[in-house]
């Protein structure tokens, strides 16, 4: 044993031993951090991730400004990779891309010339080796005041360099060119906005700064694309994700009709023609969209969105398309807003507009007032120079005496004129030509325009009024060099709603057959003479109604449950058609009664042959389940009586009678309207006759006016009630009605006479 101790290893005491939990946890953590801070989120202060910021500076190294020539991009993204960003050469390029497209970037950061892609396929880009570019004027907003002494400088990843850790933007870039990124655990999407709204907004905050977000909204409407489609998200959601920081706003594209042609002009955010094209194209091929005769592509360089869409005839309802293809393609397209962002206290935080805005002024406050400091450093620098030089002017022939005889003349000329060692180092570095030309009045001139500056400096400095009202000068300036027209406007829309497939088919006429067994066919033609049609063995004709090919069937069945189908879908009535126990499953023992087909908000007549009934749409008895919905609820011994359509309320009379030849007429108005249920009692039938089906309604009509007469059929007699006569009959609902003459108290047929 104590030899296995003896040659048991010593750990090294620069070995950690550390649990693999707590290693993993750090490392990931770590990693989580360093993803946010350094990659993926931008920061409020110049509103650019790391990449994008040592791109811009690295271009700003390489002196290509906006008014000098084109550099290949190759040599910038060589530099920012040497330099300062140890990364994919793959990955910067296309951060540098996206920041010279003019339709991903709102106001542009590089100016590129070549191939950078076009909003069709903004992955398109030429190779780095081909394209060139510089720096736009819009750039120098982050990048003028960086020599001012305004941020600070930290080393590069070899420490070889310096690179600033921020860039002194003198407007909120974070909101004008906004920022989208995935990190770990969180993410960002902040849009873009126009650049004039956010100043205005940002100088309505220094003069008030009690202005509240709702004042805001007075400057900002919401987020301003690079493309000019309509931002249609009520204001009222807007604001709400303004307060929390998080939301969704949708976007549109907008069109004009031109000679009956529907012309695309403006699309969504990051939405190319090509694809909008391919969308409606499949639908067609699809048999989706019957409603579209030719699609075309004009875009040109004159006009950069120019989708020309040609309706089948002048009969398509134009607005009802592009509401269909808003709904089904990338012409309306949602746009996620999150406002993560970097703080100035390093941290990530989601913010409202207001906080944004606020901390953002603050940090242009710290940045303006380091430029003051830094200018007043150098002025005072200056004069205390000049100080020292007009003591060498006036004493020029002593001062050159000195430098010539002594072995230290710095020494002796602090010690005979009392000068500091950095005026003393600043006239040995004069050359005797410059010395030489040394004059009083320049000297004295430079100094007056000089201290005239400290004190305006120290001024502004000492004032936070003053130092407001400078940003404010400086925010107007730039609002009025960089600023331009909203071109998203904001238009409050409704949802746009697709065609249902239905809609889509023409509206044919057709002629519904149904028979006593249940079956079920279609021919084509209000005028088809059904009395020819063949039955199979022991079946025959129970109903025929008029309907279109566009329209639902609804099907009641003897338990009061309604089922619907396409009228399109039936089949055709050369043959005996199809069961509809195909499509349905009805109730054991169920027979199907009634069919009846019109408008969705057609009102239609449900009763029961027990006297009951009311009033609902046909939408209503609508049911996508084979198993149907229960519509009519049935009293014990009743049966559904065939629906009747009603057009107007209003102007129409229900007409009933009993197998014991009692009549009553009553206004529609009576019924009530419901979408199911029983009823209301229309006809007094006593009850005990009801239970034992002695008595029961054997004809229900609808009177469409107060003018329309009825045809009584019983046997071979025919006889016409004109409405004066009907007058008689006329009474409220639930009364018992009158009496028919004898000779038509066994009707076979009651039907509205068409005179």
């Amino acid at each position: 044993m104590a030899k296995s101790k003896a040659n048991k290893p010593k750990l090294s005491p620069i070995i950690e031993c550390r649990p693999l939990r707590i290693f993993t946890e750090k490392a990931y953590l770590d990693y989580s951090m360093y993803v946010i801070l350094d990659r993926a989120l931008p920061h409020i202060g110049d509103g650019l991730k790391p990449v994008q910021r040592r791109i811009i500076y690295a271009m700003s190294e390489l002196g290509l400004t906006a008014l000098t020539k084109y550099k290949k991009s190759a040599r910038t993204v060589g530099d920012v990779l040497g330099k300062f960003h140890p990364h994919g050469d793959a990955p910067c390029y296309e951060a540098m891309v996206l920041m010279a497209q003019a339709f991903s970037y709102r106001y542009p950061l590089i100016d590129g010339q070549g191939n950078w892609g076009s909003q069709d396929d903004p992955k398109s880009f030429a190779a780095m080796r081909y394209t060139e570019s510089r720096l736009t004027q819009y750039a120098q907003a982050l990048l003028a005041e960086l020599g001012n002494g305004t941020v600070d400088w930290v080393p590069n990843f070899d420490a070889t360099l310096t690179e600033p850790s921020l860039l002194p933007a003198c407007l909120p870039n974070i909101l004008l060119n906004g920022a989208t990124g995935i990190a770990v655990g969180m993410a960002t999407d902040i849009p873009p906005h126009n650049l004039r709204e956010v100043a205005s907004a940002c100088i309505r905050l220094l003069d008030d700064p009690k202005t509240t977000l709702t004042d805001l909204f007075e400057h900002i409407q919401g987020p301003d694309f690079p493309t000019a489609a309509e931002i249609i998200t009520s204001m009222e959601e807007i604001r709400k994700i303004y307060q929390e920081g998080q939301g969704v706003v949708r976007v549109r594209a907008v069109y004009k009709e031109e000679q009956g042609q529907l012309i695309i002009t403006a699309l969504p955010y990051q939405v190319s023609g090509s694809k909008i094209i391919e969308q409606i194209a499949e639908q067609i091929r699809e048999k989706k969209l019957s409603l579209i005769e030719d699609l075309r592509d004009e875009s040109d360089q004159k006009n950069p969105i120019r989708l020309l869409i040609v309706p089948r005839s002048n009969r398509v309802d134009n607005n009802a398309l592009m509401d269909h293809l808003f709904a089904t393609t990338d012409l309306e397209r949602s746009y996620r807003i999150n406002l993560n962002m970097i703080g100035l206290d390093g941290l990530p935080h989601v913010k409202n507009l207001l906080t944004i805005l606020q901390e953002w002024l603050t940090y242009r406050q710290q940045t303006v007032r380091r430029r003051l400091v830094f200018r007043l450093e150098k002025v005072r620098h200056r004069l205390h120079l000049l100080e020292g030089f007009l003591i060498v002017y006036l004493h020029i022939e002593e001062v050159i005496q000195i430098i010539r005889e002594h072995d230290e003349p710095k020494a002796a000329l602090v010690n005979q004129f009392k000068l500091s060692d950095i005026q003393a180092d600043a006239i040995l570095e004069i050359r005797l030509r410059q010395l030489a030309k040394l004059e009083e009045t320049r000297i004295r001139t430079e100094q007056k325009s000089l201290c005239i500056e400290r004190d305006a400096l120290q001024e502004v400095l000492a004032s936070e009024v003053k130092l407001k009202r400078l940003i404010r000068d400086e925010l107007q300036k730039n609002a009025e060099l960089y600023g331009d027209e909203r071109r998203s406007q904001l238009v409050e829309r409704s949802t746009a709603q697709a065609f249902q497939k239905i809609e889509m088919i023409p509206a044919e006429p057709m002629t519904i057959i149904l028979s006593i067994h249940g079956w079920i066919r279609a021919a084509k033609g209000h005028d088809f003479d059904v009395s020819g049609l063949n039955f199979k063995a022991g079946d025959s004709l129970k109903m025929a109604i008029q309907g279109r090919s566009n329209q639902l069937l609804v099907i009641i069945d003897s338990t009061g449950h309604s089922y619907s189908t396409a009228i399109h879908t039936l089949p055709s009535a050369r043959g005996a058609g199809e069961p509809l126990t195909s499509r349905f499953s009805p109730p054991s023992g169920a027979s199907f009664e009634a069919i009846i087909s019109g408008d969705p908000e057609q009102s239609v007549l449900l009763a029961s042959d027990a006297g009951y009934g009311f009033i609902t749409q046909l939408t209503e008895l609508c049911s996508k389940n084979r198993r149907g919905k229960i519509s009519i609820k049935l009293p014990e011994c009743s049966q559904v009586l065939p629906p009747q359509l009603i057009d107007n309320l209003d102007s129409s009379s229900i007409a009933v009678v009993t197998n014991h030849g009692h009549f009553l007429i009553i206004s529609a108005r009576e019924l009530p309207v419901m979408p199911r249920g029983k009823g209301n009692k229309i006809i007094q039938i006593p009850f005990e006759k009801a239970k034992k089906r002695e008595e029961y309604i054997t004809n229900l009509v609808v009177l469409p006016t107060k003018n329309s007469a009825l045809l009584f059929v019983s046997g071979k007699r025919h006889m016409i009630l004109k409405p004066a006569d009907l007058e008689h009959y006329r009474g409220q609902r639930g009364q018992r009605g009158h009496k028919l003459p004898r000779n038509l108290q066994k009707l076979d047929n009651l039907t509205v006479h068409l005179s």
